[in-house]
């Protein structure tokens, strides 16, 4: 597995490009259909309450805020958003970042719900799944199509860096 320094930054900046397609997708969402997403500041919260030793809330919502929850959160979601891209470029020893396709971008996008569905979700008191949200088949759903969203997000990310990468090598 030899990665080269350009693939790791070719993988940063897909993944930073994913993050926000799912950003915009989110806020079309929001605009268009008055459907909300997670807010950041409510990731933010959760991350912050972990150093006094709490992981899991009843509600998140109903949590204290803390300092700076919005900056922490916006961090974690975009940091989040490179891991995957930067696991994908890593498990295709970064050929995949050289010629993207969609595929393995969707297969990443969705194998990752397991992060919200099993850890994030019950953690923030919704449940495993978002069996406690008022409607889980929404919220469900939801979650899918954002991280469909991230996928499509990672191959069109790809196309120009792909190019970048092939032109500087």
């Amino acid at each position: 597995m030899n990665i080269q320094a350009t693939s790791i930054l070719g993988a940063v900046a897909v993944g930073v490009g994913a993050t926000l397609v799912q950003d915009l997708w989110n806020l079309l969402l929001k605009r268009a259909f008055g459907i909300p997403s997670l807010d950041v500041c409510l990731l933010g919260r959760w991350l912050c309450h972990m150093p006094a030793g709490t992981f899991k809330h009843v509600s998140i919502a109903a949590a204290p805020p803390k300092t700076r929850e919005c900056a922490v959160g916006t961090i974690a979601h975009y940091t989040i958003g490179v891991v995957f891209a930067l696991l994908l470029v890593l498990l295709t020893s970064g050929e995949w970042l050289l010629r993207p396709t969609v595929l393995p971008a969707l297969l990443v996008a969705v194998v990752t719900l397991v992060f919200p569905f099993f850890l994030m979700q019950p953690a923030l008191g919704l449940g495993v799944a978002s069996s406690r949200a008022p409607n889980p088949t929404r919220a469900r759903f939801k979650s899918l199509m954002s991280h469909v969203a991230f996928g499509l997000g990672l191959y069109l990310c790809a196309l120009p860096a792909s190019h970048v990468l092939r032109a500087s090598s």
